[in-house]
Order: structure tokens, then C-alpha cells, then sequence
């Protein structure tokens, strides 16, 4: 039986005005950002929930509540960072992350390249093991109405 451990992370957040709009630890030209506890960064919070979830650790929500004020505005890629160093201290490392952004706007392309290298820096891997790309839902649902963004993201750990 191979010791290789896959998680699955899902995350969902509403558009809201005033607030920056932060995906993969970039911040993305947009006139409205993600509401959240954090900075609702859903890239960095589906990736977070792959890799406590491949390493048996809960999920995000367990690990930083949101009715906890010490996570009020918290940069998404700290929280990233601490969850991964759980990770590794249950004994695991990362294989490779894959990460989908739904939604209709915004086109990440300009910014997909600095995306993955903010997230595979905060995990110390190389950029090549971290994936970010984006999807529509042709206009379904409520991120084909513009109304918010999710994502999801696959990773696949190894004992370290």
C-alpha cells in the first residue's frame, strides 16, 4: 500500500466593495474583493483545506476560527504557512498542489505566474509543483452571476 496522501479543498466567498480582492497571496486589480474573516483569499483557503485534509488534520476552519478575532483580516498565506508546518510536523511533504479559481471575472492570466510562485515559496517547493488555473461556470450559479468566487484545489502529499 503506497503511503501517498491526497486531500481535496473547497472554498466559496461573496464579492464585497472596499475590500482588496487577494487570490494566491497576489492582489488582483478589481473593483471588489472577497468578504471573509480573513482577506478571503479562496486560493490559498481551498489549498489550505487540501493539505490538512491529505495529512488527516481537520480543516481550516478547525484550525483558525472565524469567530476567533486573532484571524480577523489575517494574510491568507500565514494561515497557508502554519497550516503546511502541521503538516510537516505529522510527518508529511508536498508532492503537488493543483489549484481551479471559478468564476466569470476576474481573468487571472496576468497574475497566474506570481500566484504560483507566492504559494510554492510559502510552501518551499519549486514553482513547477504548484498549479493555478481558472474556470467559468458559463455563467451559472452564483459565480456566473458575479456574486462571489470559489475554488478548489487537489494536493498530494508523501511522508517526508
Amino acid at each position: 500500500m503506497s503511503d501517498l496522501r491526497v486531500g481535496l479543498g473547497v472554498d466559496a466567498h461573496a464579492f464585497g466593495d472596499g475590500i482588496p480582492l487577494v487570490l494566491g497571496g497576489v492582489a488582483i486589480d478589481h473593483p471588489q474583493g472577497l468578504a471573509g474573516h480573513s482577506d478571503g483569499d479562496v486560493i490559498a483557503h481551498a489549498l489550505t483545506d487540501a493539505l490538512l485534509g491529505a495529512a488527516g488534520l481537520g480543516d481550516i476552519g478547525a484550525l483558525f476560527p472565524s469567530d476567533d478575532e486573532r484571524y480577523r483580516g489575517a494574510d491568507s498565506l500565514g494561515l497557508l504557512a502554519e497550516a503546511y508546518r502541521r503538516v510537516g510536523e505529522a510527518g508529511y511533504a508536498l508532492v503537488n498542489a493543483d489549484c481551479v479559481l471559478i468564476g466569470q471575472e476576474p481573468r487571472i492570466a496576468p497574475y497566474r505566474e506570481q500566484m504560483r510562485d507566492r504559494l510554492a515559496a510559502v510552501l518551499a517547493v519549486p514553482r513547477a509543483r504548484v498549479n493555478v488555473r481558472a474556470t467559468t461556470t458559463d455563467a451559472l450559479g452564483f459565480t456566473g452571476r458575479r456574486e462571489g468566487l470559489a475554488a478548489q484545489a487537489v494536493a498530494l502529499l508523501q511522508p517526508a
